[in-house]
């Protein structure tokens, strides 16, 4: 671009977005008609992202704060009108470090240990060379791998198409249901669209290895939650962890607060302390690329839904 790009931040910039963007090489504006990029901070709902859209007519990008667009996509907001990016991928590391915890807290039946106030009997299974399938291949799959090595598991990858993934086995999605039944973990790190919605429900909980652990950092409506408080009270599912749940928050005295064999941290596999320096990072890069008409990192496809 010849000129400096009009990028407006809302609704409330942190303080260090100014500076990005002077050092981006654009110009920071209200938002308004002169806006050709818009740094969204703020909910992706229809009450707060619409009417901001609406300020910025030509505004060609949109930066997104959140990994997850899904809030955006069922508003109706986001469409192949304007180009989308998100933090997808930016949080990848604290969000796998935490599945790794639910792992192994799951696995060692670590919330039941901590509860109790006397000695009783032991139980517990490890993780070294664990049959371990991971649902999704984005940025959360691909370094709780990286984190598996000293494990020496056998990881298996479902994702849609069969593109290889680094220290995997990949199948497609139409064979999860047979790699459930071989699973002693289960990680969900997928993306929320139509095709994902509840794609585990009791069917799939039922053709879990019994006593298999389950883990989700990605969204709680990929889960039948009902299904889940049966398969967890029977011991079909002998322990899961979950970053998310449907719904979401929890409600108080909900069964997965209660169950001795369910690990619930709510939504706090990525802390505000962690994801501001994250985004900040794509943010920074985002601009610089948006100045020089170079390709975007994090671009939304409205079609898959991520």
């Amino acid at each position: 671009m010849t000129s400096r790009p009009a990028i407006s931040a809302a609704p409330q910039a942190p303080d260090w977005v100014p500076d990005a963007v002077a050092a981006a090489g654009a110009r920071l504006v209200p938002l308004g008609a002169e806006t050709e990029g818009l740094l969204w901070f703020g909910p992706l709902g229809v009450d707060g992202l619409g009417p901001a859209l609406s300020a910025a007519p030509e505004a060609r990008w949109v930066q997104l704060p959140s990994a997850g667009v899904d809030a955006g996509l069922e508003a109706g907001l986001i469409d192949s009108t304007r180009t989308w990016t998100s933090a997808k991928g930016s949080f990848a590391e604290p969000v796998a470090e935490h599945a790794l915890a639910l792992t192994l807290a799951a696995l060692r039946r670590l919330p039941e240990r901590a509860r109790t106030r006397s000695w009783g009997p032991e139980f517990g299974r490890t993780l070294y060379e664990a049959e371990v399938l991971v649902v999704g291949a984005g940025g959360i799959a691909r370094s709780f791998l990286e984190l598996l090595g000293p494990f020496r598991t056998h990881a298996v990858v479902v994702r849609r198409r069969p593109e290889p993934v680094d220290g995997a086995r990949v199948v497609t999605t139409e064979g999860l249901r047979d790699e459930l039944g071989r699973a002693d973990v289960v990680v969900l790190a997928a993306a929320l669209t139509d095709r994902t919605r509840a794609m585990i429900g009791a069917a799939e909980l039922a053709a879990l290895r019994p006593g298999a652990v389950l883990v989700n950092v990605a969204r709680g409506a990929l889960i039948d939650t009902d299904a889940l408080v049966a398969a967890l009270r029977s011991g079909q599912v002998g322990a899961a962890g979950l970053d998310v749940t449907d719904p979401e928050p929890l409600p108080p005295g909900h069964p997965l607060w209660e169950l001795p064999n369910a690990l619930v941290t709510p939504h706090t596999a990525d802390t505000p302390e962690m994801v501001e320096p994250l985004l900040r990072r794509r943010v920074e890069e985002n601009l610089h690329r948006f100045v020089r008409d170079e390709p975007l990192v994090g671009v939304v496809d409205p079609r898959t839904g991520y």
